[in-house]
């Protein structure tokens, strides 16, 4: 075979494997994933893993980077709400089962609003991101998160 399509052969084959391949998964990265496994997004995050940090969450902050936000984790799947309280940025809020599935959104919650915003379903973790982005990037209930946090037994698509 010729070598360019040798090597159009090779990226064809490292492709097609890639496609079905882990995530390889990274604490300060938060994967989404179409149910099939096709990445869709990846944000930078910081984890909110015990109650000081999560009441705390993204309060008076100013500006938040178009690929990051805050990875809200609990200890069980359970019915969760978030508030907007001294919170400055509309965000959006994805409530995410243990499996890492994405339940509900809430998208541009309003800033400094202290009205409760539940999830629809039970949640371990919550992805809080710019508000707009979500939609902007079409993310949708169904999709997938992988991220260390999540029990490998449980998750949906599980960390390579």
């Amino acid at each position: 075979m010729p070598a360019p399509l040798g090597a159009l052969a090779a990226l064809f084959v490292l492709a097609a494997g890639a496609a079905g391949a882990a995530p390889v998964c990274l604490p300060d990265q938060a994967i989404l994933s179409a149910p099939a496994g096709r990445e869709v997004a990846r944000f930078h995050v910081e984890i909110a893993d015990d109650a000081e940090e999560r009441a705390q969450g993204l309060m008076g902050r100013e500006h938040l980077p178009t690929a990051s936000g805050m990875l809200f984790v609990y200890p069980d799947e359970e019915p969760v709400a978030f508030w907007m309280r001294n919170t400055l940025i509309p965000l959006d809020m994805l409530f995410i089962d243990a499996a890492g599935r994405i339940v509900s959104i809430h998208s541009n919650a309003v800033p400094l609003d202290e009205t409760p915003i539940p999830s629809s379903a039970p949640a371990q973790f919550v992805l809080e991101i710019n508000g707009g982005l979500a939609r902007r990037m079409r993310l949708e209930p169904g999709m997938v998160l992988s991220h260390p946090a999540i029990d490998p037994s449980r998750a949906a698509i599980p960390c390579g």
